[in-house]
């Protein structure tokens, strides 16, 4: 074993993080934990995880279970596609492997939404495989260990790593080395200023001893998100409200409320309506402004109430839901300031 796993398992005996997908030998969990982890916050998916489990307790019930099911127990992780590829790999894993996951990487790479670094990590943690899993925590950590100034975005240089933290990991401990490194990403190795003094690995470390590890890694400058201007309509008829579901890549599948793009001028917006769901609006008033920050998008969407003009009935897809119904859907965060409002009394009055 190498100082550095050695010096770095000693650290993560003692320190490691308790969490409930940990040390539970269960390939299948290991697997909906990485997902979930991918651009999450771990205490985010602290929550999310048991229930997620406790509704799909196998990889079975998974691939049985609806797709709107699915993305209702996701609501709120975001990233939805994860949870749509998580659902359709569950049912590859059936048919071609009769349900249970492969233990190797490459076989790992063909099942839906597996890439390359949740590959590792399943081989790794839930088979004991040796296998690289290289995430962001681990990208910063080998990069200043090894003292890598180079772009960490290129292809080559993330190929170096890989390579790095496969010539450091011991074959007798591959899972617990590669979830190591991610808790000291996490918790000392952070972005910015990391906690040298605490690090099991600063005697050893490039960058420690260069005093650059602040810069380290060298990762190209983010686009900065797109600014979108939406208006989001709550258009009610009978106690109910008029929803759809996304068939677009950003979201889909879940459910939304009438939205146009660019703050035409308040007059224009009924017949913007009827462009887009075939109703006539009446008694449209604007009910507040809400923000939503995607990776790539800002949405600044301003809030308005409507009534149904008519007994017209809306174009497809658009359909009215009951508040019950409106419940059991699967709606996007984006959507969380216009749903408070699509039942409260207290705004739609005195809108019929």
């Amino acid at each position: 074993m190498t100082p550095e796993a050695a010096a770095l398992l000693a650290w993560y005996d003692v320190h490691k993080r308790s969490m409930p997908w940990r040390d539970v030998g269960n390939p299948y969990a290991t697997w909906v934990s990485e997902i979930m982890l991918q651009q999450t916050r771990v205490e985010t998916v602290m929550d999310y995880f048991p229930r997620f489990m406790e509704a799909f307790p196998t990889l079975a019930d998974l691939a049985q279970a609806p797709e709107d099911r699915v993305l209702k127990l996701w609501e709120g992780l975001g990233y939805y596609s994860r949870a749509r590829n998580l659902h359709q790999g569950a049912k590859q894993v059936m048919a071609e492997y009769g349900g249970v996951l492969p233990r190797d990487p490459q076989a790992l790479g063909r099942i839906r939404g597996i890439g390359e670094y949740t590959a590792g990590a399943i081989a790794s943690i839930a088979y004991g495989v040796p296998a690289a899993a290289v995430d962001g925590n681990v990208i910063r950590v080998i990069s200043r260990l090894r003292g890598i100034r180079e772009n960490a975005a290129t292809p080559s240089v993330k190929r170096r790593i890989t390579g790095e933290v496969l010539s450091l990991q011991p074959p007798e401990r591959p899972g617990d080395f590669n979830q190591a490194l991610m808790d000291l990403g996490a918790t000392v190795c952070t972005p910015g200023t990391p906690s040298c003094e605490d690090c099991p690995l600063q005697g050893l470390c490039d960058a420690f001893a260069a005093g650059d590890a602040e810069d380290l890694p060298l990762l190209p400058d983010k686009r900065p998100p797109r600014l979108l201007c939406w208006d989001v309509l709550l258009i009610r008829s009978g106690g109910r409200i008029l929803v759809r579901q996304r068939t677009e890549a950003m979201l889909k599948g879940l459910w939304v409320f009438p939205m146009t793009e660019g703050h035409p001028a308040e007059k224009q917006l009924p017949a913007a309506v009827r462009r887009l769901t075939g109703l006539p609006v009446k008694g449209l008033r604007q009910a507040g402004e809400a923000r939503h920050v995607f990776t790539h998008q800002i949405w600044q969407m301003r809030l308005w109430l409507a009534a149904a003009d008519g007994d017209a009935a809306p174009h497809a897809p658009w359909r009215f839901v009951t508040e019950a119904e409106l419940q059991s859907l699967a709606l996007p965060t984006a959507m969380k300031a216009a749903r408070a409002l699509a039942f409260d009394p207290a705004a739609w009055a005195p809108l019929p």
